[in-house]
């Protein structure tokens, strides 16, 4: 029930129109990878999914920010089944913990969930596309089986900025991609590069 409430009210603040160019109802486990702006990112596009995908569907989030408070522990974990990993500390930049992380979400998604993630690593200030950490390519090694749906965010930074507290509600969009995969010897560089593009190219058909 509050799931279905709080979808509802980012629907109605985010003014949120999704368009998609892939399937939209589909049993695949999938990776949903979005260009960065707002903390209303990934509740938009768990709002935006149909209700069975939304309840299969684990948003990736700093476990420094939503173990922050009983309230966000209690919607990060029983509301949005987040994924919450170390984002700042001794971890951050620790190419050992940042492996041990890829690979607890790739366990995480188990036979049957999906992942929201975002691999610029971090939130844009002016709505621009940064370049991707390594995050993806290696889930997407681990994880072949799944679908890799870029999703581009339009207008977030502006609805919750960088630094504020409280939303301005006013029209967004979101477009769904179509399926990514990794090509056979397509190197880690050459596949970021191209997931990145993929993401742009939504932004700018939309």
């Amino acid at each position: 029930m509050m799931g279905t409430v709080l979808a509802a009210a980012s629907r109605l603040v985010s003014g949120a129109s999704a368009e998609w160019r892939c399937e939209r109802a589909s049993d695949r486990q999938r990776v949903y990878f979005a260009n960065h702006s707002s903390h209303l990112d990934f509740l938009v596009i768990w709002s935006a999914l149909p209700p069975d995908q939304r309840t299969r569907t684990r948003p990736v989030a700093g476990e420094d920010y939503w173990n922050r408070g009983p309230l966000r522990r209690y919607l990060s974990r029983h509301v949005f089944n987040a994924v919450l990993i170390q984002r700042n500390g001794p971890a951050n930049g620790d190419v050992a913990s940042a492996r041990a992380s890829i690979e607890r979400m790739a366990e995480e998604m188990g036979s049957r969930h999906s992942l929201i993630v975002f691999p610029e690593g971090t939130r844009s200030v002016n709505g621009s596309v940064a370049m991707f950490k390594s995050g993806l390519y290696h889930l997407a090694a681990l994880r072949r089986d799944a679908e890799l749906i870029p999703v581009h965010l339009e207008n977030l930074n502006r609805i919750l900025p960088k630094g504020e507290s409280l939303p301005v509600p006013m029209l967004s969009r979101l477009v769904f991609g179509r399926p990514l995969v990794v090509k056979v010897g397509e190197s880690k560089e050459e596949f970021l590069d191209r997931a990145r593009g993929a993401l742009i190219q939504l932004g700018e058909a939309s």
